[in-house]
């Protein structure tokens, strides 16, 4: 394989290498060199005042699948993988556009009923490979089934183990839901719940939570599941106005459901990053506080909008149903998927453990996976 040509623009503050683009300020703050990074941690030793600002290349070639480049005025040689490179290049043209998915996630709806991702608490707790396609699986569709637990309180920890850590709050490591006779949250009680996100007055919200199943002997109370990038961008194409109004401006949600709680956040319903990319949704009409971040000349058709998303959630065509059977549980990107339950009666039981985790923990162990794998 022949070698790539490599050349130097703007008296050496840009590389080419064949029909990529780096500035040397970024090969050199990116340097791969023990001096640059720990060999270790891949952690840097210096930072960008180190770099002297005049930075530029005064040599660069390749040989044996490196790119050796010799910065000044430092007069440092420094080496690249070309692999590296090409992996790591940014001469590309940027997908800025307002409601993108993330990089790996795919939208669904009903029809994704017939093959909810799933996986069985043995087999991933022995299982690499099996572990790393559920944990994948969640970073595709924001949540996965869980079978083979324990019908025992607790064993619902044994789902966390798999990725990270659990996420103490004020409902304690864990939570239960079953009906109480004066409940501290709704979720207590035999009622319907819309989908929902949980804890959007935190901020933080806990970005995972996982519902296990004890006791379900109860007539109703099947789970639902929504994709809520999916209805904020349906939302986009049947009200784009409506979109951009739930994306600018801050909703508040408030919580002070027990003795010496007050939890308060100022979020948008929708939120994405700077590059039109969604990031989150925050739902949650049960915990939802006066808006007060919506200029009054928008204030109507905000309300229209956030009720036209309200009937895109409740549309049966997004849900996905099922119903827990002790020793099943299911885990949610609280950041993306919003959880529901159809009412129940009082005979029979119906006992369900709750806790929080939170993502980076379970995309690290899969990032991890992936390279081992």
């Amino acid at each position: 394989m022949s070698e790539p040509t490599v050349s130097l623009q703007d008296a050496g503050a840009v590389l080419c290498l064949d029909d990529l683009r780096f500035h040397a300020v970024w090969l050199r703050d990116n340097a791969l060199d023990p001096d640059t990074r720990d060999p270790r941690n891949g952690q840097r030793l210096i930072t960008l005042s180190d770099i002297p600002e005049d930075v530029t290349i005064s040599d660069a070639h390749t040989q044996a699948g490196q790119l050796h480049c010799t910065f000044q005025p430092e007069d440092k040689t420094v080496s690249f993988p070309l692999a590296w490179l090409r992996a790591h290049a940014y001469d590309h043209p940027h997908k800025d556009r307002p409601g993108r998915l993330p990089d790996q996630a795919e939208q669904w709806d009903a029809t994704l009923s017939s093959n909810v991702p799933t996986g069985h608490l043995p087999t991933l707790q022995s299982d690499p490979i099996e572990r790393r396609d559920w944990l994948a699986h969640i970073r595709r569709y924001g949540f996965a089934k869980v079978t083979g637990l324990q019908p025992e309180s607790g064993a619902l920890f044994g789902i966390v183990d798999l990725f990270g850590y659990v996420r103490e709050t004020n409902y304690g490591r864990h939570f239960e839901v079953r009906t109480e006779v004066h409940p501290t949250n709704l979720a207590y009680t035999g009622l319907g719940l819309q989908a929902h996100t949980d804890n959007p007055y935190r901020d933080p919200v806990p970005t995972l939570q996982v519902l296990a199943c004890l006791e379900n002997s109860a007539a109703g109370g099947e789970n639902m599941v929504v994709d809520g990038f999916a209805a904020a961008r349906r939302l986009q194409s049947e009200d784009p106005h409506g979109f951009d109004l739930l994306t600018r401006h801050c909703a508040r949600f408030a919580y002070e459901g027990s003795a010496g709680v007050a939890l308060r956040s100022r979020r948008p319903m929708i939120e994405l990053s700077p590059d039109g990319t969604l990031q989150a949704i925050r739902f949650n009409a049960r915990s939802a506080a006066p808006l007060t971040d919506v200029p009054f000349d928008y204030m109507a058709a905000y309300y229209g909008a956030y009720r036209r998303l309200s009937r895109i959630i409740d549309d049966p065509s997004m849900e996905v149903t099922f119903k827990l059977a002790p020793g099943e549980a299911f885990i949610v990107d609280n950041t993306r998927v919003l959880h529901a339950r159809k009412g129940y009666s009082g005979e029979g039981h119906r006992w369900l453990q709750g806790c929080y985790a939170d993502k980076d923990g379970l995309l690290s162990t899969l990032n991890a996976l992936e390279a081992a794998l």
